[in-house]
């Protein structure tokens, strides 16, 4: 074989696995099998220099700094995105798209708003010519140097249908774990450090030096083209693929949903996913998938009509880390828990933030002691965003995480195929407290009395070791536990058989079976309408239910017929449980409440929020969760704040609970 057959030989073979790595996440050779290949690609070259190409692997890195950076025109403007933090903003928002479509049905896209640095990248017969900064969005800085430096940019497109002239825009960003390594470097250096990743990926791609540029190790996750048509795609979805096959990075928990009711519910689910994300963002991106709207829709003079940015708050702290301990979950989920240095974050004094799994704590190499990066987003949870490993004064251990269950001492066990460590001990004393727990919780059973402390007690004192054991306490029991008089214990009692009667949806719910909440035992309940029809039903037949799937199939049908599961629905039903639902009423016509919109909020007296909700939706009310000119009703309970306020500004009539119930009827 020539020297250039091998040549172009490694090539390929480090091409396909550039392209497993960055593009699948789905590495077949290890670092180091990686690494000798590049290797013996430079030596090669180094003895060939006249078969050297631009496209090859080895010239990720220029060899000399550019003197200046040069502005060249984009092929099409980079607009910018016009953005909101209000729900209802992108709720007309979509409206007006549907009027200018002349009410044509419109299906939606979300995708994350990587924070980063915002850029293209040219492809001439596949071949990368030039990066560009987006600037004031009709010229950008040539930072080609740079981007021959991000890995996951392809030299080279891959693929037989690559187009002549392909413009792929995209974000420039930096992982939140990549910027901690790069200033514990900077700090050795005794040069300054960066404040965030964000900052960091706009400075480094302007840089002059590729050299120090490939150092900080960018990435890039592509979003959209300068000229959709040059790829032949008809949708947002499809190009998002098409890019994949190429060998770029499409942007990830990219979707298509019907609805821009069902775009925003995955807002939500999308947001909930943050503090597990490796980079930060800054909102998500909702756009109208199919080019051929978008075509119609145009653009104003700064930002198209066909997109808009979702975004949400972000507050940072730092403080310390002083321990890692772990919570048992009612599922037997092992999840560590940062207790911190309590420091003041939006508006609130935080001491803990959880730490998601095990993986979690070893990607961010996350050590007790050290000095750490806290954030609060929108309505999630505190989470570390990552550690300021310059700050380490002495070499802190790493933590180890426990092998077997600090409750009952059992050996832990790793989800196949998953992140989670759980005990496995279904009667684990932990596990017990935690099912019992939310078994009385207002979402599930709602047993009045029984809080945390009594859970706790009753289940020390072995009194309870399954939810059946509730309907057997008796006064003289319950009376024995701290601070529960006679009359606090009776109180309890009656909590506890009017629990009885809370149907099965709750029940479902209540039972603690794994991917089913409240909205999935609801599905199932309404679907069958008795504990035992759904214990006939066969996996197939429940994974055919809308809602429902192979997964959650397979769980519920494992916990019915199980020897746990069925023994547990049995102690229940003998204790009196009901295990029926009643089929939901069908709104009437002419009910004072039909096509009605509804918010409620503040603390009500009469109702929790789920039954007043249900009460709603039954007499044929939509209960949304934010005031817009389209709500009809704000139910407004003590302490109602800022929604209470919009709603008067807006005109929307107010009640209370007593006013709720007579609109609503006898």
């Amino acid at each position: 074989m020539s020297a250039a057959q091998q040549i172009e030989q490694l090539r390929e073979q480090i091409r396909e696995h550039d392209h497993k790595y960055y593009v699948l996440a789905q590495p077949t050779i290890s670092d180091l099998e990686y690494d000798r290949l590049l290797q013996q690609l430079t030596k090669l070259e180094e003895a060939h220099p006249e078969l050297v190409t631009p496209d090859s692997p080895t010239q990720r890195v220029g060899d000399a700094p550019v003197p200046h950076l040069n502005q060249f025109d984009h092929l099409v403007p980079m607009l910018s995105i016009d953005n909101t933090y209000s729900t209802e903003e992108v709720e007309a928002f979509a409206d007006r798209a549907t009027k200018l479509l002349d009410g044509d049905p419109i299906e939606w896209v979300v995708e994350l708003k990587i924070d980063g640095a915002a850029g293209s990248v040219i492809y001439e017969n596949g071949l990368l010519t030039r990066g560009l900064t987006r600037g004031d969005g009709k010229t950008g800085d040539d930072i080609t140097h740079n981007v021959r430096t991000i890995s996951d940019v392809p030299l080279r497109l891959i693929g037989n249908d690559v187009p002549k002239l392909l413009e792929i825009r995209g974000e420039i960003y930096m992982t939140n774990d990549d910027l901690a390594s790069l200033n514990e470097r900077q700090k050795q250096r005794g040069e300054s450090l960066y404040a965030n990743p964000r900052n960091c990926a706009a400075g480094s791609i302007r840089l002059l030096d590729p050299k120090i540029c490939a150092e900080r190790n960018l990435r890039m996750f592509c979003h959209s083209a300068g000229d959709h048509s040059a790829t032949g795609c008809k949708s947002h979805t499809e190009f998002l693929e098409r890019v994949q096959s190429y060998g770029l990075v499409a942007t990830p928990y990219a979707k298509g949903l019907p609805t821009i009711k069902e775009a925003l519910e995955y807002c939500e689910e999308v947001i909930e996913k943050v503090p597990t994300l490796p980079f930060e963002i800054d909102g998500i991106v909702i756009k109208v998938n199919n080019f051929e709207q978008r075509e119609r829709l145009g653009a104003r003079s700064k930002s198209p009509r066909w997109a808009i940015a979702y975004k949400f708050e972000k507050y940072e702290a730092v403080t310390k880390l002083n321990s890692i301990r772990v919570q048992i979950g009612k599922t037997g989920a092992i999840t560590p828990v940062a207790e911190l240095e309590p420091v003041q974050l939006a508006g609130t004094t935080v001491s803990r933030a959880s730490l998601h799994n095990a993986e979690e704590i070893e990607r961010k190499d996350i050590r007790e002691g050290d000095i750490v990066i806290v954030e609060k987003a929108g309505k999630i949870i505190p989470h570390i965003v990552r550690v300021e490993k310059h700050e380490r004064k002495t070499e802190l251990p790493r933590y180890e995480f426990p092998t077997r269950c600090p409750e009952c001492h059992q050996a832990l066990v790793k989800d196949e195929g998953g992140v989670y460590i759980r005990c496995t001990n279904y009667n684990c004393a932990a596990q017990v407290r935690e099912r019992v727990r939310y078994y009385a919780s207002r979402n599930a059973m709602d047993i009045e009395g029984l809080g945390d402390k009594s859970v706790y007690q009753l289940v020390d004192k072995q009194l309870v070791r399954d939810y059946a054991d509730l309907y057997h306490l008796t006064i003289e029991q319950v009376t024995e536990l701290d601070r529960m008089g006679p009359s606090l214990a009776a109180k309890l009692l009656n909590g506890i058989e009017a629990s009885k009667s809370r149907g099965l949806a709750r029940l479902l719910n209540a039972l603690s079976i794994r991917h089913v909440g409240t909205t999935v035992a609801a599905v199932l309940a309404e679907h069958y309408g008795s504990m035992e029809k759904l214990a006939h039903a066969t996996k197939e037949e429940l994974s055919e239910i809308d809602e429902i799937g192979d997964v959650i199939a397979a769980s519920v049908y494992e916990f019915v017929h199980g020897e746990v599961g069925s023994e547990t629905i049995r102690r229940l039903a003998e204790a009196g449980v009901d295990m029926t639902q009643e089929q939901p009423i069908v709104a009437r016509a002419g009910d004072s409440l039909e096509g009605k919109t509804f918010v409620v909020t503040g603390k009500l007296t009469k109702y929790t929020r789920d039954e007043i909700q249900e009460i709603i939706k039954s007499h044929g009310g939509k209960a949304s969760s934010s005031v817009s000119s389209k709500t009809d009703y704000l139910v407004a309970g003590e302490k109602a704040g800022s929604k209470l306020a919009k709603a008067e500004k807006l005109g929307v009539a107010v009640l209370t609970e007593d006013q709720f119930e007579s609109l609503v009827g006898p």
